[in-house]
This record gives structure tokens, C-alpha cells and sequence, in this order.
């Protein structure tokens, strides 16, 4: 008996024992608030009351870069608010904790603060009394312990990347903040990237997106409704909700349904996008991205320029304004924008131009008088011949407030939505063409003197005719000459040889069915690309001209730069911008060392090549002065700038297209073997519709990650195209993503580009879209898709593609151009 209460006095003093040990030892938690004695570590979470949201610590793909941030309790992950975004800890040993002073704090393990809040009205409480809590709403508050209500900090008041519902992007006088938005550094880094969004207070408010100090995208000015120029062609589940007055400009989101699930990011490719958790799916869609389209990226048509979606030139230049550079903008490219009529003289008698449907121009130079009318507003625009444009600033009061512009009108586009606020651009009274009286003796005074001039004109013919013959002879005789005469810089040959290292070895960069393509440096310091042509090349000097030519009359962002020409002898040789991430080949098919290849493929930018790709051959097909065919697209003739954006290179097969034709056939089939469409190979029939194809063939490249004419499957021997067809059929369609693939991406965007895709490769060519309808359904998750149609080449092999020309009638390889003409 005495031995049992030994035992049970020793069971109870090691009970008190432990009991104290464990009183002593700081605890983790898994509740949704942290006190004084509790800490935050890296295996350990707060979690919401109602379970919606998660606080902890994570690591997106760097080991040695750990952040405290907050998170939807769904898959897939996204994450809502980083704290230590400037400073991340090293290693997983870090933990959260409320500091001694009251503050939030984040120590290493050495309990060093690598991270802090400054919370306001803690002078008079202890550690003790404060708690932190993470809320449904996903906010993170520090707050009173005796008093629930009394929140000393929050995070909605310091955001990171993202917007939930609840959160205010804007200024607030009372605590002196103006909250913005700031991108991640890329997509696995959330440490600060290079864009920020929030508002401008600069003028009436507007909604901007910064890339450094310049703006990428302007919303529009707060017109006493909303700020202009958000646009959605969806139903949205939400309200955007303004306050502008004089204490706070902000914004935020109001959901209809409290159940759904809402978040705006600001991507590291400065792209504002606003997903909503299809639960059905359990995948994010897209509903709106800012900015939607090229007319939204800010001065895309330069000053003093409209930018419209609907019509075949994007820019037009404002009546009364003339391009800067009629060259570059007959081409397409219109950065450079219009600049005043050099008739325009503030004597004349002036007029106005309504514009009722545009975005409002930025605030360069401008003035704002909400006091006074309309009336008052044109007069006193007349009375200033520097001003050059005025509006009603407030869209609920027509009659009343007063802007108005001096110099250029910067970053104007043609709204869907607009809401009672016309623009007014100044211009005399023959560009309104209300100067018709002085047009009509204008032309009775000139009609003698044309009656004249065809009289002399016909005299004219006799000689002209007497002539014709010698001068053709002077033509024919002039030819070879002409052939050299290709309008553009010359580069000397010395100096390129001596910026190629004589064309080293070691400076050769690639090779292609035109020649060796070398790398080179200027003594600017200027980097290049150098293609020069090959003795034993199938492509000769009309290849070389038509290239020049082609391109010497193309610019456009997703189209490669030309710099000149070197002409030397036999040598020819085309200079390039250098393009130094390399062509999309060795980043989708991991075929080099570059950095993109050095980690997982990310999908925002796989898709961003996939538009840039899809924009620059609408470029081609649709916007530029010609209407050009390329006919080689292939993964390995698009380039790959510093940041990553796509530019189709390699014109010397390209053809321009009349505006009538839908059609040609030819002779020589020229191609790669895997893009080329089947009318092409088969009856020499080309279209714009064989550039579609091809397109697709590439899509499903980028999204697969194997090449279609070397892809091999266990099961059968299917090309790409049909393997991606055997799935479509199935329902597999997901099991063609590359598994290097970012873990987290919106399946069903990479679904709809399969679908792209395999719209794009169908066999017949009427039945594939064209790129004005592919760009439309890339970027738009709600537009219907059809249903595809068995692509081209769904025949299964029964002997491995070769390396060298199938037969005699065609020269198709691999992944060389080649070409050769054959009767039909």
C-alpha cells in the first residue's frame, strides 16, 4: 500500500512538472487569433472563423525566400496579402509574434525583426492586452483584447498585390495613406516587381498602372459616376464602388452574393486581373483585366490620336491633326502619333469637334473649373488659341464643369460605354466641313485651269508613247542595278565583320534555311543579330529582297526590328535588333541553358507569347499597309526579347496578299514539315488561313511542350495534332499540358487555347477562324467557342517522319526551310 502512494505522489509531482515545463514553452497555434504567448511558425496557420482564409508562412519557389502571407482556404492557392514582400527570411526557422512594444513582428532565428507593423494608440496598453486576428474578410487585425472592437491596424490599409472584397485602393486623409497595388517580382518571387496600381490624384482622379515612374494604363477620369474606360463584356458579380470627395478617393469591390469568391491581381506582367472561383471547375476565371487590349496600353497611338478596336487600323488621327511620321504610320507603326495640320492658324474661324464616345485624353497640361457651365467652358477655350480641347467634368451635371487641355491630347480611345461626356477638339471651319461656299468657288476658278491641264495632257501622250520604248530599254538595262537599291541603312562590312568577330564561331548563334545567323556588337554598343547568306543556301537574293523589302514596311511590337543590310560582293546579309532570350523553340522544347528554361514554365507568360504571337500575325493579315502571308510560322522564327515578348522574324518566304484575294496557288511550296496546312502541301493553295495553321500547330506546342512533327506516344502514332485530338474526344484535354508547367495556373484559360488551337489546325481552311476571331476568343472567357472539326494530318504514321525530303515533288525537313518547284 505504501509502495502505491509513492507511485501515485511520484505520478502526480512529474504531472505538475510537465504541466509547468509546457506553461513556459511558447505555443503554436491553429486557432484565428494570436496572443502574446503564442507564435506563428512555419508549419503552423491561423485560420478564419468560418474557415474562408489562412495566415502562415510559404515559400513559392525559392527555399531560401520564406514570406508571411495570407490566403483563400481553396485550391487552387491564391494569395491575397504578403507582409515581408522587401525582406524575406532565409529559411523556414522564422516565426510571428506580438512584439513587446505591441507591434506584429516577424523575427529570424537569431530574433532578429526582419518585419514590423507601426500600429497607432499603444502608448497606453502592455503586450498583454493586445491580440492579432485573422477575419473572414481576410483582413489581419491587431486589436484591444478587453475591446473587440478598437482595431489598431489591419492589413486591408497596407496591401500587397491583390484586392479582395472589403479592401480600398486610394488615399484617406484621416490616416494619411494612399494604398496601391504593387505587382510580384515575377511569378514565383513575390518580392516587389516593377508595376504599381492605385489611383492618380493628379487632376480629377483616375485609375493608373505604373511601370517605374511611366504609365502603362489609365483608366479615365472620375466623372462624378466612375472612372471611364473599364470596360467588361460579362455580367460581373460585383459593384465597383467609388467615394471621391474631399477626404477620401477611394474604390472598392461590392459583391452581389456573398458566397462568391473574388480577387484582383496585379500580374508581374503589369496586368490588372480580376478572377472569380468557379467552384463547379475548382479552377480561378477570368471575368476582367486591365488593360483588355492594345488600345488599352497607355499611348499606344502616341498624342493626339483615337485608338479603336473595331475598324482595320487601330489609330486614326484626330480631325485637324496629320501623323508625325506618314512613313511609320502607313506601316503601322503609330507610337509616334499626329501633330497639328500645318494649315491650322488660330485666325481662322474656329470650330469645335463632338466627340461623344471616347475616353478622356490624360492630364498633361490642363485646367479644371467645376463651377463653371458649358457655355462658359467653349468661351473661354475660343478665347485661348493654347487651348485645344474642352469637357464637361461631371457626368451627372451635363450643363456644369469645366475641363480643359493645352498641348497634346495623350492616351484617347473609342468607348462602348460612354456616359453624357463629349469631347471637343479644336479645328477650324473647313476641317468640319462647314466651309462649303468657299469649297464651291474654289472650284469654279480651278475648273478652267483643269480643262487646260488635260488638254495638255493629251498632247502629252503622243511624246509619252514616242518614248515608252526607249525608256523600257533604259529599265531593262538598269535592273541588276536596281536589285541592290533596297531602301535602307547599309552597314559596312568591315564593321559588321569586326562586331561578329570575322564571323567566329563562337559568335554564331543559330542557323536556318537562309544562312548562319551570328551575334554581334556595334561600337555604339549596340547588340545584333547578323543573317548572313549561305553559298549553299535554298534561299537566294530574291529571298533576300523580299525579306528587306517586306520588313523595311512592318512595325509592329510583336514583329522583329530590321536595322539594315550589308552588301559586299556576293556577301548579303541582314542585320537585326538581337533578340537575347533566343526563339521560342529553345524555351517551349528546353533545348538551351537560357534562364527560361532554368525553372518551371509559367503560364501567364506562356499565354502572353501566345497573344503577342496571335497579335503580330493579325498585324500582317489585317493592320499593316500590306496584307502579308508569311508561310514559314514556326516556333523556331519567333524571337524572344529581354522581357520575354514574342516577335516573328523570317520574311523571306512571306507573300503580300491583294484585298480581294482570298487564295493563291503556286508551284513552289516552300515550309516546315509540322506547321505547314494541308491545301499548302497538297495542291500549292496558300492563304491567310494557312498562317492560321500554323498558328495553331504552335499553340498546341507551347501548351504541350513537344514538337508536332517529332511527338511520340506509347499508345499510338498519332502526330501532336491527332493526340490532342484523341483527347479533345475523350475528355483528356488536360493531360496534354506540359507537366513542367507551373503548379498553379487557370485551367480552364489553358483548356480554351487547346481549343484555340484545335479550332486553328481543322482541315478544311473555311472551317478555321481567322485571327481577328482567334484574338477575340484568346482574350475573352466569355465569348462561345465552337466545337473543332478533325484537324489536318490526323492520319495516324506508319513510318518515322525522315530528315530528308519525302520525295521528289516537295523539300519539307524538319525544322530547316527548303523549297523547290515541281509541275502540276
Amino acid at each position: 500500500m505504501e509502495k502505491l502512494n509513492e507511485i501515485r505522489i511520484l505520478f502526480v509531482t512529474v504531472w505538475f512538472i510537465v504541466i509547468g515545463i509546457l506553461s513556459c514553452i511558447e505555443q503554436t497555434v491553429a486557432t484565428d487569433t494570436l496572443t502574446i504567448s503564442q507564435v506563428v511558425t512555419f508549419n503552423t496557420t491561423l485560420i478564419s472563423v468560418q474557415n474562408k482564409f489562412l495566415l502562415g508562412f510559404f515559400s513559392p519557389g525559392n527555399p531560401n525566400k520564406v514570406f508571411l502571407g495570407i490566403w483563400f482556404n481553396v485550391s487552387p492557392i491564391q494569395y491575397v496579402w504578403i507582409a515581408n514582400r522587401e525582406n524575406p527570411l532565409n529559411d523556414t526557422s522564422g516565426v510571428l509574434r506580438i512584439g513587446k512594444d505591441g507591434n506584429l513582428v516577424i523575427e529570424d532565428s537569431a530574433e532578429r525583426i526582419i518585419w514590423s507593423t507601426v500600429a497607432r494608440g499603444l502608448k497606453n496598453l502592455s503586450s498583454s492586452d493586445i491580440v492579432a486576428q485573422i477575419l473572414d474578410s481576410g483582413n489581419l487585425v491587431l486589436k484591444e483584447n478587453k475591446d473587440v472592437n478598437k482595431i489598431i491596424w489591419q492589413s486591408f490599409d497596407y496591401p500587397s498585390h491583390a484586392i479582395i472584397p472589403g479592401m480600398k485602393i486610394g488615399w484617406d486623409s484621416s490616416t494619411g495613406l494612399n494604398r496601391k497595388l504593387t505587382s510580384w517580382k515575377h511569378a514565383h518571387d513575390p518580392s516587389p516587381g516593377d508595376y504599381t496600381f492605385g489611383f492618380d490624384l493628379d487632376g480629377l482622379p483616375q485609375l493608373i498602372i505604373w511601370k517605374g515612374d511611366s504609365e502603362s494604363y489609365r483608366s479615365g477620369p472620375w466623372n462624378g459616376i466612375d472612372v471611364g474606360g473599364i470596360t467588361s463584356q460579362t455580367k460581373l458579380p460585383f459593384a465597383l464602388e467609388y467615394i471621391v470627395n474631399s477626404n477620401e478617393v477611394s474604390y472598392h469591390y461590392r459583391l452581389y452574393e456573398n458566397s462568391s469568391i473574388l480577387l484582383a491581381t496585379l500580374s508581374y506582367l503589369g496586368v490588372l486581373e480580376l478572377y472569380q472561383l468557379d467552384k463547379t471547375r475548382n479552377d480561378w476565371r477570368m471575368l476582367l483585366k486591365m488593360p483588355l487590349d492594345s488600345c488599352g496600353d497607355y499611348g499606344f497611338c502616341g498624342p493626339n490620336a483615337v485608338c479603336t478596336l473595331s475598324v482595320s487600323q487601330l489609330c486614326v488621327c484626330l480631325i485637324g491633326y496629320t501623323p508625325v511620321n506618314q512613313r511609320d504610320w502607313d506601316v503601322g507603326w503609330w507610337s509616334g502619333g499626329c501633330k497639328r495640320e500645318s494649315s491650322f492658324n488660330c485666325s481662322q474661324m474656329i470650330q469645335f469637334k463632338e466627340y461623344d464616345d471616347l475616353k478622356m485624353p490624360d492630364f498633361v497640361q490642363y485646367k479644371v473649373n467645376t463651377s463653371m457651365t458649358m457655355d462658359e467652358c467653349r468661351a473661354e477655350c475660343l478665347k485661348n488659341c493654347s487651348c485645344v480641347a474642352y469637357a464637361n467634368s461631371d457626368a451627372t451635371r451635363v450643363r456644369y464643369g469645366c475641363l480643359h487641355w493645352y498641348g497634346e491630347l495623350m492616351d484617347v480611345k473609342r468607348l462602348s460605354n460612354a456616359i453624357n461626356q463629349n469631347l471637343f477638339v479644336r479645328v477650324t471651319a473647313e476641317q468640319t466641313g462647314t466651309n462649303s461656299k468657299k469649297k464651291k468657288k474654289i472650284v469654279i476658278i480651278v475648273a478652267p485651269i483643269v480643262s487646260s491641264i488635260l488638254l495638255l495632257l493629251v498632247v502629252s501622250i503622243f511624246i509619252i508613247r514616242r518614248t515608252s520604248r526607249k525608256k523600257g530599254m533604259q529599265q531593262h538595262n538598269q535592273k541588276t542595278g536596281d536589285e541592290e537599291n533596297l531602301e535602307l541603312p547599309s552597314f559596312d562590312i568591315v564593321v559588321v565583320s569586326k562586331a561578329t568577330q570575322n564571323f567566329g564561331d563562337l559568335n554564331k548563334i543559330g542557323e536556318g534555311g537562309f544562312g548562319p545567323v551570328y551575334k554581334g556588337k556595334l561600337p555604339s554598343g549596340q547588340e545584333i543579330a547578323v543573317k548572313r547568306l549561305s553559298e549553299n543556301s535554298d534561299q537566294g537574293l530574291n529571298e533576300f529582297k523580299n525579306e528587306v523589302m517586306l520588313i523595311a514596311k512592318l512595325q509592329h511590337r510583336n514583329l522583329v526590328r530590321l536595322l539594315g543590310c550589308c552588301i559586299h560582293g556576293q556577301e548579303r546579309m541582314l542585320i537585326y535588333e538581337f533578340m537575347p532570350n533566343g526563339s521560342l523553340d529553345s524555351y517551349i522544347f528546353g533545348n538551351s541553358s537560357s534562364l527560361a528554361n532554368s525553372h518551371l514554365l509559367v503560364w501567364r507568360r506562356q499565354f502572353a507569347i501566345i497573344l503577342g504571337i496571335a497579335r503580330g500575325l493579325l498585324y500582317l493579315h489585317r493592320d499593316s499597309r500590306l496584307r502579308i502571308i508569311h508561310r514559314d510560322l514556326k516556333a523556331s522564327n519567333v524571337l524572344l526579347d529581354s522581357e520575354m515578348n514574342p516577335k516573328i522574324s523570317d520574311f523571306g518566304m512571306a507573300r503580300v496578299f491583294g484585298e480581294e484575294q482570298l487564295s493563291v496557288k503556286t508551284r513552289r511550296v516552300v515550309g516546315t514539315f509540322g506547321y505547314m496546312a494541308p491545301e499548302y502541301v497538297i495542291d500549292g493553295v496558300y492563304s491567310m488561313k494557312s498562317d492560321v495553321f500554323s498558328f495553331g500547330v504552335l499553340v498546341l506546342e507551347i501548351v504541350c511542350g513537344k514538337k508536332n512533327n517529332q511527338f511520340q506516344h506509347h499508345d499510338h502514332d498519332f502526330n501532336l495534332l491527332g493526340h490532342a485530338w484523341q483527347l479533345w474526344l475523350e475528355g483528356r484535354t488536360t493531360e496534354l499540358i506540359d507537366p513542367k508547367m507551373e503548379d498553379s495556373f487557370p485551367v480552364s484559360e489553358v483548356v480554351r487555347c487547346i481549343q484555340v488551337g484545335l479550332l486553328c489546325v481543322q482541315q478544311r481552311p473555311e472551317d478555321r477562324p481567322t485571327m481577328p476571331s482567334v484574338i477575340l476568343m484568346l482574350d475573352s472567357e466569355s465569348a462561345m467557342l465552337p466545337q473543332p472539326k478533325r484537324p489536318g494530318y490526323y492520319t495516324e504514321r506508319t513510318i518515322d517522319c525522315p530528315d530528308v525530303p519525302l520525295d521528289n515533288k516537295f523539300s519539307i525537313v524538319n525544322d530547316i526551310t527548303h523549297s523547290m518547284i515541281h509541275g502540276r
